[in-house]
């Protein structure tokens, strides 16, 4: 007989591997984790409002459209609520920056921390009717003045971000994420109720054989990123 039990005794939760990671940066102060902590709360509460989606009547459109000109869907409104809810309540944000809304959400005061947080709450809406996977995006930043918070404070460049992730909600809910130091991917067992990590470390292959994109708006896209596009699909 084997002595492995069925059961993980000593699991990486998402929960544990933040708070380990904070642990070894000089200096760390709590909020970062707090923050992530409170954003992984709000992507347990979508993925559970996806989904009873249909059972809740929460499909169709909400009868407004957002800044990008997408109609927004029910979920999404609830979605968007969820995610500035728990930020706002983690004590560590200033501004944050949504797809849902027009302009920036500044922090109460009371509220305030030292944290931007860009997110869409729910991409991919238009798949919600016909359960295709949808998810969550978003990106962190620190603040870098002592002014008082401003739109200003969220137009930073990519390689200022402290940590970035996404949420996946298909067959299963998955969390990929990064903190700076590669990319981790976390599972949901709706049982615990908690990520737990499943793949570590992960990188794109240098050389693959699936090209997969978006290209709805390929209109649109720099001259520069249709030749890069070209190369891709068509190579030599």
């Amino acid at each position: 007989m084997t002595d492995r039990s069925p059961f993980e005794t000593d699991m990486l939760t998402l929960t544990r591997f933040v708070m380990e990671k904070g642990r070894r940066v000089k200096g760390a102060t709590g909020e970062l984790t707090q923050l992530l902590n409170s954003m992984l709360t709000a992507i347990k509460a979508i993925s559970a409002a996806v989904r009873k989606a249909g059972l809740a009547h929460m499909f169709g459109i909400a009868g407004t459209v957002n800044v990008t000109g997408d109609e927004v869907k029910k979920l999404d409104v609830l979605s968007n609520s969820l995610v500035i809810n728990m930020l706002q309540s983690s004590y560590s944000t200033c501004i944050l920056v949504t797809e849902e809304n027009k302009e920036a959400i500044i922090t109460p005061k009371d509220k305030r921390g030292k944290y931007v947080v860009c997110f869409d709450p729910l991409d991919g809406s238009s798949n919600i009717d016909c359960l295709a996977p949808i998810g969550t995006i978003f990106a962190i930043y620190k603040k870098e003045t002592d002014d008082e918070p401003s739109e200003r404070d969220a137009l930073q460049p990519g390689r200022n971000i402290v940590a970035a992730g996404y949420a996946l909600y298909g067959s299963a809910t998955l969390v990929a994420l990064s903190t700076g130091q590669g990319v981790d991917c976390f599972m949901l067992d709706p049982g615990l109720g908690e990520f737990i990590l499943v793949d570590r470390d992960v990188k794109i292959k240098k050389k693959g054989k699936v090209y997969s994109l978006n290209e709805g708006y390929a209109k649109y896209f720099d001259p520069a990123m249709t030749e890069y596009l070209q190369k891709k699909k068509f190579p030599e």
